[in-house]
This record gives C-alpha cells, sequence and structure tokens, in this order.
C-alpha cells in the first residue's frame, strides 16, 4: 500500500477530530501536522553484521534470559514470518519467544513449525490455546509458560530491530553493577508500513516521567518486565485494548510504595534507541486510531483506577487527542498529591508564543517559540502534565511545605495573587523581585532544585498560561 494509506488516512483522522473539537481547533492541528511533515526526514537503518557480532561477543558474559511473549490470532503469514524472523535474527542469544495462538485455522501453527527449524528456532515455544480469551489472557497463558528473567511483550504484526534484546540486557547488567534491577525497561519505537519497506515517524521517547505517563502511555513499545512481578501482577481482561497501559500503571504504583522520587528512572529504565517497529496497516491502532475507539475508553478507566488505588479525588477525561488524558485535581493538584511541591504553567509573548515556563536542568525553556494553539506535534507532549526540573517562578504555585524554602532563595515571604483575566489563577506574588530573564530563570532553578532535594515534584500544566506584553 506505500504512502498511501497514510495519506488516506490522514484525511479520515482529520474529519473525526473535525467532528470531536470542531473547527477552531481542527485548523491548528492540521497547520500543526503539516508543518512537522515537512520539516522532519527520518531513517531507520540496521545495524551492520559486523557490530551485530561485537554485540554477540560482549554479550556473552550477560546472564539475563528475556522470555519474549507474543499473542496471535489469524495472523497474516507474511506478518507472521517477518515478526519471527525479526526475532531470530537477534544478536543477543539468552530469550525464548512464546506464542500463544487464539487462531483455529492452523496456519500459524505450520509457520512456527516450519520457521522453528531455522537456526535459533529451538528457542521458539508453541502454545495453542482451545479458545480466544481475548489479548490478556492469551498473553497471560504465554506468560506462564515462561522461564526468562524478563518477560518482553511483542505485537505478532510487529517487528524488532536486531539488536532489541542486547540492549535490554546490557541495560540491566550496567543496573546491576550500580546495585539496581529495573522492574521494567522501555524503548524507543518507529512505525513502518504494510510492506515492511518504509520507517517513519520515530517516536523518541523520554526517561520515565510520572505525570507525563498519566497523560499518555508514552511507553508502549518495546517493553519488558520482571517475570516475578509480570506473574504477580498479569494482564486483566477487563482492560483489553489497553492492557499494556494499566500494566504500566499498576507496576508504577506498586513501585511509588517502595521507590523514592529519584530511583524511579532506574528502576523504569528507558533505552533512548528505535529498538521496535510498529506496523501500519488498515487495522492496526498505529494507523487507524478510531479502529480500537475502546482501547482508549479502557485507558481512560485503568487510569481512574490508578487513581482511585492512590485515593487522589479526580475526575479522568478523554483530551482532544485519541489516546490521552486529562486528570483534573479537586480541589487542587496541592492538595491532593503529597508528593508535588511546585505547579507551574506556561508564560506567552505578545504573539502567543511560549517564552517561559517548564524548564530542563539546565534552564532551557522546553517548548520555547511554539505557538499557544499547537499541542507539540504528533506526541501532543506540549499539551500535556509532565514533571520538569523547574518551571518559570512568575508563573507557581508552591505547597506550604516549601514556603520557608521560597524565603530562604528569594529573600520574600511567600504570597500569591489572582491573575485578572486569567480565570481566576493563583501565581505566586513576585512584585517584589527586582530581576531580568536571567534572574528569574537562575530563582527558577534554583526553587527546582531545592524541591527535588526535599523530595518533591515539580509539575507542569500547561493549561495554565499568562500572558506578558501587549
Amino acid at each position: 500500500m506505500g504512502l498511501g494509506i497514510f495519506k488516506k488516512n490522514n484525511f479520515i483522522k482529520t474529519v473525526r477530530y473535525l467532528k470531536k473539537n470542531g473547527v477552531r481547533h481542527t485548523y491548528y492541528a492540521v497547520k500543526e501536522r503539516i508543518g512537522e511533515e515537512r520539516g522532519g526526514c527520518y531513517r531507520y537503518e540496521e545495524p551492520p553484521e559486523a557490530v551485530l557480532e561485537s554485540q554477540r561477543r560482549e554479550s556473552a558474559a550477560y546472564d539475563s534470559v528475556f522470555s519474549i511473549v507474543v499473542p496471535a490470532y489469524e495472523t497474516k503469514e507474511s506478518f507472521l514470518r517477518e515478526m519471527i524472523d525479526s526475532v531470530l535474527r537477534q544478536s543477543y542469544e539468552k530469550w525464548e519467544l512464546i506464542i500463544a495462538d487464539a487462531g483455529q485455522k492452523g496456519g500459524t501453527e505450520k509457520i512456527v513449525k516450519e520457521m522453528s527449524c531455522r537456526p535459533g528456532g529451538e528457542r521458539i515455544k508453541y502454545l495453542h490455546l482451545t479458545e480466544n480469551k481475548g489479548i490478556s489472557e492469551n498473553t497471560n497463558a504465554g506468560i506462564a509458560l515462561s522461564r526468562g528473567d524478563y518477560v518482553a511483550l511483542l505485537d505478532h504484526d510487529d517487528l524488532l530491530s536486531p539488536d532489541a534484546i542486547y540492549h535490554m540486557a546490557k541495560a540491566v547488567d550496567q543496573a546491576k553493577e550500580q546495585g539496581m534491577e529495573p522492574a521494567l525497561l522501555y524503548t524507543d519505537e518507529d512505525k513502518l508500513d504494510d510492506g515492511a519497506q518504509q520507517f517513519l515517524s520515530p517516536h523518541k521517547k523520554e526517561k520515565f516521567n510520572l505525570d507525563l505517563i498519566l497523560s499518555n502511555n508514552y511507553i508502549c513499545h518495546f517493553m519488558a518486565v520482571r517475570s516475578d512481578l509480570i506473574r504477580e501482577l498479569g494482564l486483566r481482561g477487563e482492560y483489553d485494548g489497553a492492557q499494556d497501559y494499566d500494566l504500566v500503571l499498576r507496576i508504577v504504583d506498586r513501585l511509588l510504595e517502595t521507590s523514592a522520587v529519584w530511583e524511579l528512572p532506574q528502576k523504569i529504565s528507558h533505552i533512548p534507541r528505535v529498538l521496535y517497529h510498529w506496523r501500519c496497516h488498515t487495522g492496526s491502532t498505529a494507523d487507524n486510531t478510531a479502529s480500537k475507539s475502546y482501547a482508549y475508553e479502557a485507558g481512560r478507566r485503568a487510569l481512574a483506577d490508578f487513581c482511585a488505588g492512590r485515593g487522589w479525588h479526580v475526575t479522568v477525561e478523554h483530551s482532544r487527542h485519541l489516546g490521552f488524558y486529562e486528570i483534573s485535581y479537586l480541589p487542587d493538584i496541592l492538595s491532593v498529591r503529597a508528593d508535588v511541591g511546585i505547579v507551574g504553567g506556561r508564560i506567552l509573548d505578545a504573539r502567543g508564543r511560549i517564552c517561559a515556563g517548564a524548564m530542563d536542568e539546565s534552564g532551557n525553556c522546553l517548548y520555547a517559540g511554539l505557538y499557544k494553539e499547537y499541542s507539540g506535534g504528533s506526541t501532543h507532549r506540549a499539551s500535556l502534565k509532565q514533571d520538569v526540573a523547574a518551571v518559570d517562578i512568575r508563573c507557581m504555585l508552591l505547597s506550604p511545605k516549601l514556603y520557608e524554602v521560597y524565603e530562604q532563595i528569594t529573600g520574600l515571604p511567600y504570597r500569591e495573587r489572582t491573575v485578572r483575566g486569567a480565570a481566576g489563577v493563583r501565581i505566586a506574588d513576585v512584585t517584589g523581585l527586582s530581576c531580568d530573564e536571567a534572574g528569574y530563570r537562575k530563582l527558577s532553578r534554583e526553587l527546582g532544585a531545592a524541591a527535588a532535594q526535599c523530595g518533591y515534584r515539580v509539575l507542569w500544566d500547561p493549561r495554565i498560561s499568562l500572558r506578558y506584553g501587549r
């Protein structure tokens, strides 16, 4: 089908978006997407054989075994062959492939038997399920057969890069050297067309970010979970379609009980490499977001369940973008979330573009220059709540636990004011400060660092928006 399917489905997506969100939001969404597609050029290249051979030699000393579990159901023959081939080609050799087949036509079993005769094929396990109980229960059946230290989840029509398991194993080995054992690992991903000829839309993810995962399952593919943990938690059939998101949220919930804020990015380890290829075809969620609309509702329910389990009084709703969610805290986030010390928003210049707000560790403004109506591209990251290193002192609120810290850093008592014309937004009153832009950034970074040192998160909420200038 080549690129035609993407052009056709882009049109279909636009029509659906228009019906859901109206003309104004659709205009800016289309305008931003066109700019994103024109400005980006992506090319995936497999590692050369010499690199893969070097990985084989290096990783011989690693001891982690990965069980790759694939729930299959009447899989298209070419897709199944390509998926299995991508596993057989792994440069890291301590793996097993478990295919839990709920199909009844026999085609999957025939192909598995045939490909099991290839080098490495002895590590393939085939399980025929007499009943199709849904993706969660089918996957659980495969997990029950696993013998690895980690269980990695792979869809039956997608592909792994040949170095995917190698980089997972290397990350585990490095973590163990530092006295850590990751509970979950995930990688970057891209999409490929129906015929596996063209790669596109790379998703370069962030290290673990609690409030970002509470906005969208950005972890998604490729994911591996410590086997004892996934066996204990399992996948829940009532969340079919969003079973991976539900699993991630329950893993996060478990880790929050026992881990400090700074430990989570080590226990939930991000490997910043494209190691997973998500196939796009007319029936896949990757290309046709409406093909599994029930999945997005299941994701909303999984998120609401997570929040209820933590005792947060919130409402969880779908955002304008399918698969993305908005949590509203009652009465406000600082009253509900004991882990959040600072919450801040964005500052717009006279042209309606972001000029201050969320900052990274170096004090750079995230999303600087982005027009206020834009969401930040296909990941919509600029429109999502997320944990950051700091937020601008001119557009923030502090937990009472940090009032004394604020006074130590600024030399002023902490006070708040209500912004006129901004829907009653309350922010810190900084009228007593005499700073230039560099001075405001310095104070903002110091407050962010102090909050982190005290064990609190700094949260950026782009719904809080102030405009400076005329």
